[in-house]
């Protein structure tokens, strides 16, 4: 095991879903489960990890095969060796563990041709192809939660609801490891899920995107995604609590804003003078009328939704920021920050199309304030809510304040984006 640790010591920090850290990873096992396989040259286990480089102990899922030196193996799976010279191979990209995690998902179908999603960064998903019917997508969760995942909880009420906005549920695997904590105890949680795939369906950032540069109105669209968006709102309000927002659900909303500013005014400098204005539209929110709370998506764009034909929009991974506590994640919040999100993503396809050609940016600006307009009335016509004032304002300028940390830390040439929707915001 030593030697397993070890590669995975050297080979997670360089993967998109392992939360990064100034350190080297000190990782213990937490579980270390087998998985029956058919290949004889192989072994599949599941491991569970902590690790404890940051303040707190984060847990990660990391499936491996374990096959002869001798055995292929591509760039993408290989980790790293044993002491006794064997391969140690990431779960997904091996076939002996995507026929034992199918299996699992679906016993009584024969085994489907695998590959495994390029492009995801908080998880693994493979999309599985059998070989007859829908194609499967299966989430392989990286980073663990005890409890089930948000993703899982909100799609399957509503897919068992009947909503036609989200995809047909196949099923769930879940897992037990060793708390992480001071306390000796278990833990269960979710470790993968899948769903119903939809090939070659753009999401509607693509379809967004490709609109706004060829000047092509996005309206109809954008009013049909907002009833969407209501409907789902009203179908959550049905099938989970809606508490009132009291004052102590009002402060620990309030609360996250402000330590979530606290962390943008550490690494984004260039907020240092919208500060006082920030927190003024934090104050005001705070002492406007609030509605009553609800489950909510979470972490609400354009990248979050398909256009399947003749079936209208569909909406994904409702599993929330991944920045946002776990806790925080499950709580009961505003329909109002879904909303918000998708106000956010109209404006990233201007201020992407804008970085690209400055040229570009006053049409862009005009298609983006069209499409929200649209997706506004459309939500007000399928809702009855209109959907403006200071707490939209504030969560707005919340998502903002966000996407400044996200930019500045991944993608800088970005970072002037949401520093001018801050800066529009706090001048309303």
């Amino acid at each position: 095991m030593n030697s397993t640790l070890a590669a995975l010591t050297a080979w997670m920090p360089r993967q998109r879903w392992y939360t990064s850290t100034d350190g080297i990873p000190r990782l213990r096992v937490l579980s270390d489960e087998p998985l029956p396989s058919d290949d004889p040259g192989a072994e599949v286990r599941v491991l569970v990890v902590a690790d404890d480089a940051p303040g707190a102990p984060i847990v990660y899922q990391v499936p491996l095969v374990v096959r002869t030196a001798t055995d292929a193996a591509t760039s993408a799976s290989f980790i790293g060796l044993t002491d006794a010279g064997r391969r140690l191979l990431d779960g997904p990209h091996d076939p002996a563990y995507t026929g034992a995690l199918w299996r699992t998902i679906a016993p009584d179908q024969d085994v489907a041709r695998a590959e495994v999603l390029s492009g995801e960064q908080s998880n693994t998903s493979i999309i599985f192809h059998p070989g007859h019917g829908t194609p499967i997508i299966c989430k392989v969760f990286r980073r663990l939660h005890a409890g089930l995942n948000p993703d899982i909880e909100l799609q399957t009420a509503l897919a068992g609801a009947g909503s036609p906005h989200v995809p047909r549920v196949i099923g769930r695997v879940d897992g037990e490891w060793s708390s992480p904590g001071p306390i000796s105890a278990r833990e269960s949680g979710s470790l993968a899920f899948a769903q119903e795939f939809f090939p070659d369906v753009a999401d509607a950032w693509r379809v967004a995107l490709t609109a706004a540069a060829d000047h092509a109105d996005f309206s109809a669209d954008a009013h049909s995604l907002g009833r969407a968006t209501a409907e789902v709102h009203r179908d959550l309000a049905r099938l989970f609590p809606a508490p009132a927002a009291d004052a102590d659900a009002q402060a620990a909303i309030t609360g996250a804003w402000r330590r979530r500013l606290a962390i943008a005014l550490s690494e984004v400098p260039q907020l240092a003078p919208h500060r006082t204005a920030i927190e003024s539209t934090y104050v005001s929110a705070a002492s406007t009328r609030w509605p009553a709370l609800q489950r909510v998506h979470g972490d609400y764009h354009l990248g979050q939704v398909l256009q399947v034909p003749g079936r209208g929009w569909v909406l994904l991974d409702f599993e929330g920021e991944p920045m946002r506590p776990i806790d925080e994640r499950r709580a009961p919040d505003l329909t109002l920050r879904d909303i918000a999100g998708m106000l956010r993503s109209f404006d990233y396809v201007a201020g992407s199309l804008a970085v690209a050609s400055p040229d570009a940016r006053e049409s862009a600006d005009a298609w983006s304030d069209a499409a929200r307009e649209a997706f506004l009335r459309g939500y007000r016509d399928a809702s009855g809510v209109t959907a403006s004032g200071a707490l939209l304002n504030a969560l707005e300028l919340d998502k903002a304040v966000y996407e400044a940390i996200y930019e500045a830390r991944h993608r800088p040439a970005w970072l002037a984006i949401p520093l001018a929707a801050i800066t529009r915001l706090v001048t309303r």
